[in-house]
């Protein structure tokens, strides 16, 4: 028997999925977002993916996150004649 709209069970039930559906998509999504950027701190692997989102919301984050992925590609020079041999070998 439909209700008062004029939906039945079915359409009434469709609309409480639809609902809780979109709220876990908003829950879960920027859930999952901060465990990739907890768990990938301090690695290279995680910046992929929090690092669009740290420029938008801690643009000095980001900056010093290029700073020290430019920091961790640079070469060491060689070491000269003379030059005394480096503790790391």
């Amino acid at each position: 028997m439909p209700g008062p709209g004029g939906r039945g069970y079915r359409g009434c039930m469709a609309i409480v999925w639809v609902a809780v559906l979109t709220v876990l998509l908003f829950v879960l999504v920027p859930a999952g977002l901060w465990a990739i950027g907890r768990r990938s701190r301090g690695r290279a692997a995680g910046g992929a993916v929090s690092g669009p989102f740290e420029e938008i919301w801690h643009p000095a984050a980001h900056r010093a996150r290029i700073q020290i992925q430019v920091q961790d590609q640079r070469i060491a020079p060689d070491l000269l004649p003379g030059d005394p041999p480096s503790a790391s070998g």
